[in-house]
């Protein structure tokens, strides 16, 4: 049996992220009788390990309580991963696009603020720079 720290050095992953998956249900840890301490056991690093590939991915969390529910219930997880991977590529594309635009946005900014002068409080404007984009 492991405890938390032990854990979380066994799977590569910090105490506070063994302690959150506690507290939402990913890992369900046992009780020692003599001081209460969480102890987990070797299937629990399987799952840690399984959490952090799963994130590496792209995955949340919530995803991820959804593959271990289908694989509890004896259901291949596969079909669910493939739909939430296409989903999470998708939405990944449009974050791209959404974030190309803003980086032109931020880079046309900043050439045009190279030319202006700094300004000072007038209780008329914030900040001239920013109130100057339309």
């Amino acid at each position: 049996m492991l405890t938390v720290s032990e854990l979380s050095k066994a799977a590569q992953a910090t105490p506070d992220a063994i302690r959150h998956y506690v507290r939402i249900g990913l890992l369900a840890p046992s009780r020692d009788p003599n001081n209460g301490y969480k102890l987990f056991n070797d299937d629990d690093i399987k799952k840690v390990k399984f959490i952090c590939r799963a994130k590496g991915l792209g995955f949340t969390l919530s995803d991820i309580q959804t593959i271990f529910d289908h694989s509890n219930d004896g259901q291949s997880p596969c079909p669910a991963v493939r739909d939430i991977i296409r989903q999470r590529i998708d939405q990944n594309r449009v974050r791209m696009i959404e974030l190309n635009a803003l980086q032109e946005r931020m880079d046309n900014a900043l050439d045009q603020w190279k030319s202006m002068p700094d300004g000072e409080p007038d209780g008329e404007a914030i900040c001239h720079l920013i109130e100057s984009i339309v």
